[in-house]
């Protein structure tokens, strides 16, 4: 029976446009912060079905924004009208900061190898290849050891193996074997990339199998030099593997949301946010791969003790030095930081006999013979 009353379950026709507003927001910076995620597809591959999925969910977005900011302008509330805008730019940056970040690192376009070969800097080499426990098929090239120690050399995110050549020759010069290999889903690697190395147990795992059949190379001295991401993996593999005896990471900063812990002590309220973001992009990334969380690079550095860590940090970068020194505390007594000149894994450019200094002397003794 009608008794006049307004039914308060029904949106009234005031509410109706703010809602479907709201909604509109929250979807177009969804599809645009997918469309961001994709778009490294379009700008290194051109068009393909991926990047033509990135142009849609951009234009898609944008679309809905528009309806959004529109909606609930009609609304006629000044208050909304005052909020729209600076809500849907908040939406935008949160969902870009976020969503588009895990979409990016699961949705990895692949990097070509390139002409660089060990050749280009002196070194006689064999090409190989090795298989994960999950079927997929790495490949690398190897140069044989004269010492009888090796190392695994890792690449950073969306690059090869080709582009840690001048690392090789500085630790081949040293009697290192040294195995350079293409991450998967990069190079002349199978599988599917992730930028965040969540893979790095599983790839670096069969790295060292290789290493583990070479008559060159002696048990138990077997290391990992990683750039990047290549030295997240390798600080994670450390704790996974105990075959790898010793582990140099160049630029290590973050594979989880975790690995942040450090920014709300050393940068206060911006610190604080930028954890909160943090997880959500890593909450996003869980859902979108196969690949499961790693542990925290400090909780792994710590789990591998006493087997050394020996951190290499940017002098200039404030995020590289509060994560080498966050990692250093979980275990001070297995984990040392220098603190190099260049920026981002570019010690070895600004000052190659200094990383040969340091570097060397530590994996000398790291992987010293027993006995």
């Amino acid at each position: 029976m009608d008794d006049g009353r307004l039914d308060e379950t029904r949106p009234t026709p005031a509410r109706a446009p703010a809602l479907v507003g709201a909604l509109a927001l929250v979807a177009g910076a969804t599809c645009l912060a997918i469309g961001v995620g994709l778009s490294p597809h379009l700008v290194k591959d051109g068009l393909t079905a991926t990047s033509v999925v990135a142009l849609l969910a951009a234009l898609t977005g944008l679309a809905l924004l528009v309806v959004g900011v529109r909606s609930v302008w009609r609304a006629g509330h000044l208050v909304a009208r005052l909020l729209v805008v600076p809500l849907a730019v908040v939406l935008v940056a949160t969902a870009a900061l976020t969503l588009g970040q895990a979409v990016a690192a699961t949705n990895v376009p692949r990097a070509a190898l390139g002409d660089r070969t060990p050749q280009s800097v002196g070194l006689r080499h064999e090409d190989v290849t090795t298989l994960t426990d999950d079927g997929v098929r790495l490949a690398g090239w190897y140069v044989p050891s004269t010492n009888g120690a090796a190392v695994v050399l890792c690449h950073g995110a969306g690059s090869t193996r080709s582009s840690v050549l001048d690392h090789a020759a500085v630790l081949a010069a040293r009697g290192y074997g040294v195995l350079l290999v293409d991450a998967r889903g990069h190079g002349a690697s199978e599988g599917r990339a992730m930028d965040f190395g969540w893979f790095g147990d599983l790839d670096l795992r069969a790295a060292v199998d290789l290493l583990a059949r070479r008559t060159d190379v002696d048990d138990g001295r077997v290391g990992v030099v990683g750039l990047s991401m290549g030295g997240e993996q390798a600080v994670g593999a450390l704790a996974a593997d105990d075959r790898i005896r010793a582990v140099v990471a160049e630029g290590a900063t973050n594979r989880v949301a975790g690995d942040k812990a450090w920014l709300s002590e050393e940068l206060g309220v911006r610190g604080l946010l930028q954890e909160q973001l943090d997880r959500l992009t890593y909450g996003a990334t869980d859902l979108l791969t196969s690949a499961s969380p790693p542990p925290t690079l400090r909780d792994s550095a710590a789990a591998a003790a006493p087997r050394r860590v020996l951190l290499v940090a940017s002098a200039a970068s404030v995020e590289e030095v509060g994560a080498a020194r966050f990692i250093a505390a979980g275990s001070p007594t297995s984990v040392s930081v220098w603190l190099a000149p260049g920026r981002h894994t570019g010690a070895l450019a600004a000052a190659r006999t200094e990383w040969d200094r340091r570097v060397g002397p530590f994996l000398d003794s790291a992987l010293e013979p027993s006995g």
